[in-house]
């Protein structure tokens, strides 16, 4: 083999060779950000030193104790077993994107409100999950505890060991988990009737 056919050989190569980076679009808390990132980039890895949306915490990093949970498409994930390239085109909404300006979110204030706030690592995630913990129960979805899973029996109470069950995803030591399950409690209580004085 001549130079020029060694050339041209490793020319198709590199051409034929895979790519291991895309540039991709992500729609985070209502914002498109545009950036390059290696495939097996996961979206865990993407908010926090892609975008420095910090607020999204590594925990196990292994899908287990769910202090990286997002939502994506309304739905929690857990961020870190989540690659960024397939959360393309999904709406992806992180801690960052859940108070309205200064005004906190009924799940926020009432992790205020009952000192369900744990040393701050896992609260994202707790906060996130909460939310959509709230939208499944209130679109009927059972749980592992619930007792009649008939769809004519309608969504069942939200007892303490159905905030329990849908929220044991979340793992912490801080040991809050008292405190947690009266702060979903009560935001779920406002976010059906609308208004905070239900609880007081």
């Amino acid at each position: 083999m001549d130079d020029f056919d060694a050339h041209h050989t490793r020319e198709r190569r590199l051409i034929m060779a895979p790519s291991t980076s895309s540039v991709i679009t992500l729609n985070i808390n209502g914002e498109k950000y545009t950036l390059p990132v290696d495939h097996r980039t996961t979206l865990l890895d993407a908010l926090r030193e892609h975008l420095d949306l910090t607020g999204t915490k590594k925990g196990c990093d292994q899908g287990q104790c769910g202090a990286c949970t997002v939502l994506l498409d309304g739905r929690r994930t857990v961020s870190c077993l989540q690659l960024a390239v397939a959360a393309e085109g999904r709406d992806v909404t992180t801690i960052e994107g859940v108070a309205d300006g200064d005004r906190l979110h009924p799940v926020q204030q009432a992790f205020l409100d009952l000192d369900g706030y744990q040393c701050g690592y896992c609260t994202p995630g707790q906060i996130c999950s909460a939310l959509a913990v709230i939208e499944e129960h209130a679109a009927g979805w059972p749980s592992a505890v619930t007792a009649d899973v008939r769809p004519e029996a309608g969504p069942p109470p939200l007892t303490a060991d159905e905030i329990r069950e849908r929220m044991s995803g979340n793992l912490c030591r801080c040991g809050a988990y008292v405190s947690i399950v009266q702060a979903v409690a009560q935001a779920a209580e406002v976010q059906a009737t609308g208004t905070e004085e239900a609880v007081a």
